[in-house]
């Protein structure tokens, strides 16, 4: 058994004054006053726009992002249904096998349960004693750790990969790369950087929302400042 932390890579590399230029050329056909470009005429522009609600136009560009989370995280994601998805496959990875070390990696929820609301709440007002937090985790890993025997044992048994997924729990590790336009990455922080949103999807979109803001602050520091 491997516990693997959550993260995410933003896999584009198109800065964001290239894709303010293009949304720019692209909107300014609405107004017909491409005549105003200048090579920085897009940030006021692109910021009036979002200002005015005129979202439609950030559509027209997109970024890719990488997460690394466990499947429960993933299968929340993939409810947005405007975006395109490549996710690691449970039914064509077979780890068994010695690319993977012999064995299945899980996403360590220890950070899950320090964001966890409704459990820190717990810890406070006394309902939760502190030290069955170890507790906790310690039976989570003992359940990871059958999880994973199972699955070893029925590869070795002759069963596929298809078979054999199905003891594998949420907390097994996945990669997911992720495609949004701009104006769909904002309706998911909007939604999954809310504190009733599940802890470790929360682990993963604040610090992506942090790091979005600081690649791409026209689209993303308003969000930034009012959810982080």
């Amino acid at each position: 058994m491997k516990k693997i932390k959550a993260g995410f890579e933003i896999i584009t590399k198109e800065t964001e004054k290239e894709m303010l230029q293009e949304i720019e050329r692209v909107a300014r056909t609405c107004y017909k006053s491409e005549d105003k470009i200048t090579d920085d005429s897009c940030y006021n522009f692109i910021k009036g726009i979002i200002k005015r609600g005129h979202e439609a136009m950030i559509e027209f560009s997109n970024i890719t992002v990488r997460f690394t989370c466990d499947r429960g995280v993933s299968h929340e994601i993939v409810r947005h249904r405007l975006a395109s998805y490549a996710q690691e496959s449970t039914r064509y990875c077979n780890y068994s096998k010695e690319k993977y070390d012999n064995q299945v990696s899980f996403i360590d929820i220890s950070n899950g349960i320090n964001l966890d609301l409704a459990m820190n709440t717990a810890l406070n007002n006394g309902t939760l004693p502190k030290e069955n937090i170890d507790l906790i985790i310690n039976e989570w890993e003992e359940a990871c750790k059958d999880a994973e025997k199972h699955y070893l044992n029925l590869s070795k048994l002759g069963a596929s990969p298809n078979i054999s997924r199905s003891v594998l729990p949420n907390s097994v590790k996945t990669e997911i790369n992720v495609r949004m336009d701009i104006r769909e990455w904002r309706h998911f922080f909007s939604l999954r950087c809310e504190d009733v949103a599940h802890p470790q999807m929360r682990e993963v979109t604040k610090p992506l929302l942090k790091e979005m803001a600081k690649r791409y602050p026209i689209f993303f520091k308003d969000l930034a400042d009012k959810l982080l």
